[in-house]
């Protein structure tokens, strides 16, 4: 039905435009007209010689509506528009394009300023110095606290793979520099520790005893001069044979503890030997001190 009413549209629309095209035309032999009208008019009407009765008048001819070709192109255009729209509406299963929505411009980010972080003050000559001062006060309380451990021993006697200047005895840089409480207060290399013959030699060993046998939990060397040459910590068991403790890397840095802490051994010792590699840090590497910590239980 729809198509029908498109159809009998558009055959108004070509029939409006046709009819314009004629009413030009006529409107162009109209205008010619009246040039002829004058000129019959010049000719003289020929003398009646007897009068005649009047003619009737002509019926007059219905009047026809006024014909406006452009309205009526007008109005069949629109008409065609409107019967186009309903038929598209009326289509069924034609799929509607979506309406895309108005997507809002996302408004620009402020800019964000960096700011530089303020320096920490720097610290004043006060300031260092009462740093300084708290290290040292941790550092003699350390030192106090290990020297003073009821569990803990310092060596009796020791021997070495080598000494400085083949020392023997008791005497400077012996391997018995090492036994006894520790009495080097300053790194420094000094004759009262114990010094291999050579610096940088390699490998070295430094063999420890202690008076009580016990079931040892730690072994604490103090380093005096060349720290952190330590490669090696065994123990001996009751039969000699040797039990690694602790080997690695040591991080000791000047004056201070290498301390090795490990699971109580089943067996009771009472000799300590440390193994040094005396390339890994140059100049002259020396143990002050050693001590053994355990119990006997």
């Amino acid at each position: 039905m729809t198509a029908l009413r498109i159809t009998s549209l558009t055959a108004t629309l070509i029939a409006a435009i046709v009819l314009t095209a004629c009413s030009k035309n006529e409107s162009t032999a109209a205008a010619a007209a009246p040039a002829a009208s004058g000129a019959a008019a010049s000719t003289p009407p020929a003398k009646s010689v007897e009068a005649s009765s009047p003619a009737p008048a002509a019926p007059a001819a219905p009047s026809s509506p006024e014909v406006s070709p452009e309205r009526d192109l007008a109005t069949a255009a629109n008409a065609l528009a409107g019967a186009t729209t309903e038929a598209s509406a009326a289509a069924p299963g034609a799929p509607v394009a979506p309406v895309a929505p108005a997507v809002a411009a996302a408004a620009a980010p402020a800019p964000v300023v960096a700011t530089a972080a303020a320096a920490p003050p720097k610290p004043t000559a006060a300031d260092i110095e009462a740093t300084r001062k708290q290290a040292q006060i941790a550092w003699a309380l350390k030192q106090d606290e290990i020297k003073n451990d009821p569990s803990g021993q310092w060596a009796t006697d020791a021997r070495a793979s080598s000494t400085f200047n083949d020392a023997k005895g008791n005497t400077s840089y012996s391997a018995n520099q090492a036994a006894g409480e520790p009495n080097v207060q300053v790194y420094s290399t000094t004759p009262q520790a114990w010094s291999s013959k050579t610096p940088d030699s390699g490998i070295e060993w430094l063999e420890l005893t202690f008076a009580k046998p016990v079931h040892a939990t730690a072994v604490r060397v103090r380093e005096s001069s060349g720290s952190g040459a330590l490669i090696k910590i065994e123990v001996f068991d009751d039969k000699g044979a040797a039990h690694t403790v602790w080997s690695g890397t040591d991080s000791t840095k000047e004056l201070n503890y290498l301390i090795a802490e490990f699971p109580k051994t089943a067996f009771v010792t009472n000799r300590v030997k440390l193994t040094l590699a005396t390339n890994v840090v140059s100049g002259w590497n020396q143990i002050d001190a050693v001590q053994l910590v355990g119990a006997k239980q």
